[in-house]
């Protein structure tokens, strides 16, 4: 990419893979005098219990500035506890009690970085019975609390539809669109449930192809809301960058007969 300088849109980083490696910063800083950057993390644990990581947070602050990001994303989950980091991103449940400590967190979050968070709904495997509402609604009350934006990622709505058992057009309906600012597509894994013997629970694995599903429920999302900047996302089993690139290309075609707001589709 830093040799090549292919046609692409936007490209998107994880802010963690350069704050501790000062050449791989000074690469990034490079290609932002030439492509538009958004900035996606996944250090920053909106749904921990706890305090939130300020000192990271500062970091990320610092390479923004560095960067001018015209994005800065991060998930509905929580990763932290204590000092402690996990590899993953864990559900929350959605009652009234979680809403005023993501909304708080999400507002120290947006003071520090002095730009909007976007906010990605998350891929679901499991469901708390003890939660008061929907995804959806809880999406759009943190946007009223906070003035947040957010990141609609159409493939992590197929994968929480087939493993929770709902219809994803319907989510699409209900989702918050005035707010959304971007949107991903990436590929999910079947894995056997081993829980249900014989059914399959989707993995978001960003490890393969986009679905056809995917494809067809974002046509449905651009249908609904019109055009927006939406990003490949393949971090694992890494294609050629052609093939990242086609992949963008087809998102761009699907796109083409509705007015994009900013952007283009881009590859990650």
């Amino acid at each position: 990419m830093v040799a090549t300088r292919p046609r692409a849109g936007w490209l998107e980083i994880h802010p963690e893979n350069f704050l501790a490696n000062p050449h791989a910063a000074e690469l990034l800083v490079e290609l932002s005098a030439n492509y538009p950057i958004s900035v996606h993390t996944v250090g920053i644990s909106v749904g921990s219990a706890g305090s939130i990581d300020r000192w990271h947070l500062k970091r990320i602050r610092g390479l923004a500035d560095r960067i001018k990001p015209i994005f800065v994303s991060g998930h509905l989950a929580w990763s932290t506890y204590r000092n402690e980091y996990l590899n993953d991103l864990l559900p929350l449940p959605y009652t009234e009690e979680t809403l005023r400590l993501v909304a708080a967190h999400i507002d120290e979050v947006q003071n520090t970085l002095g730009r909007p968070y976007l906010i990605e709904n998350p891929a679901s495997y499991v469901t708390f019975q003890f939660s008061t509402m929907n995804e959806a609604d809880f999406l759009a009350e943190i946007v009223l609390r906070t003035g947040c934006q957010l990141l609609c990622d159409v493939s992590n709505v197929v994968v929480s539809a087939h493993n929770m058992g709902f219809d994803p057009h319907q989510y699409i309906d209900d989702f918050p669109s005035h707010a959304i600012a971007e949107m991903h597509l990436g590929g999910f894994t079947p894995e056997e449930d081993e829980a249900t013997p014989g059914s399959e629970v989707w993995i978001d694995t960003h490890a393969a192809a986009i679905d056809r599903r995917s494809w067809d429920l974002y046509a449905y999302t651009l249908q609904r809301f019109g055009a927006k900047p939406t990003l490949i996302e393949w971090d694992n089993e890494l294609p050629s960058l052609p093939a990242l690139l086609r992949e963008a290309a087809y998102a761009e075609e699907i796109a083409r007969a509705i007015p994009m707001e900013t952007g283009h589709a881009s590859a990650h």
